[in-house]
């Protein structure tokens, strides 16, 4: 049984999770986890997403020089409306 909370983000999550239960018939457990990893998804920054992705093409040995473009370009269809930013810019969010 969802447990009522004290806060109105946690009574969303819990009116969420209910309409993800009753609209695919998911059991309770599921449906949090699913509630969870969108919720993180949309919350995850400009800055966060161009980390974790340059890391995550890094691990795959791509080089720099292929990185930058893909990412820029990936950006531009994510949800956060990030501003075009250079190669350069997106060198600096990663290595400061």
């Amino acid at each position: 049984m969802i447990e009522t909370t004290m806060t109105e983000d946690d009574m969303t999550d819990i009116e969420l999770v209910r309409h993800v239960m009753a609209s695919t018939g998911l059991s309770e457990a599921t449906a949090t986890r699913v509630v969870a990893d969108v919720t993180a998804y949309f919350a995850e920054t400009a800055e966060d997403y161009i980390r974790r992705r340059h890391n995550e093409l890094r691990q795959r040995h791509r080089k720099n020089d292929d990185i930058w473009p893909q990412i820029a370009a990936e950006l531009r269809s994510r949800r956060f409306s990030a501003s075009d930013l250079s190669e350069r810019q997106l060198r600096r969010i990663v290595y400061g």
